[in-house]
């Protein structure tokens, strides 16, 4: 109540209405997706709950790094050393289009279509990676997009159940 007595204390009304109208202007729910500015470089379709385009999500390569991004380095079957590869987690992409399957299909550039079980990006850190080595990757090197388990993170990872699950030059998921 003291603020009503001692004009010190009181806010101007003027700067209360453009606080709130700025706000009203910057707000948007939390899972609205914006529509890709560039490139779209992956689709997600199917059971999800937000959508950007037609029947889908779109995402270009901006949205996908500004998706909080995680890193490690792992050995694979497919580069002779261990490699550092970034981006966000799947699992926090699902989550950006409200996935609410069990299975995801994952498709290449090439066609090449895998599923994989919701349940491995709960479990283990599973990235859509973007860089290697802190570098975009280009097609001919498994880019743009890869999806990428943490082999040696744990023995049970470094099996051909897992190996076949990391697609890369991922185009498109599917959650069914």
């Amino acid at each position: 109540m003291e603020a009503e007595m001692n004009p010190s204390f009181a806010i101007p009304r003027r700067r209360v209405l453009l606080g709130a109208a700025l706000a009203a202007a910057l707000w948007r729910p939390a899972s609205a997706l914006d529509r890709p500015q560039g490139r779209v470089v992956l689709t997600i379709g199917g059971l999800i709950g937000e959508k950007n385009a037609a029947a889908r999500a779109e995402f270009d390569m901006a949205m996908l790094a500004a998706l909080p991004q995680h890193s490690f380095s792992t050995r694979t079957p497919w580069y002779p050393a261990a490699r550092k590869f970034t981006g966000p987690l799947l699992r926090d992409v699902l989550a950006a289009v409200g996935a609410k399957g069990q299975t995801l299909r994952a498709v290449a550039l090439n066609d090449y279509k895998v599923t994989l079980p919701v349940e491995d990006c709960k479990r283990y850190p599973v990235v859509l990676a973007r860089l290697m080595d802190d570098q975009p990757m280009p097609v001919r090197d498994k880019g743009p997009l890869f999806i990428i388990y943490p082999f040696d993170s744990d023995e049970a990872l470094r099996s051909e159940r897992y190996y076949s699950r990391s697609a890369w030059q991922l185009k498109h998921i599917e959650v069914e």
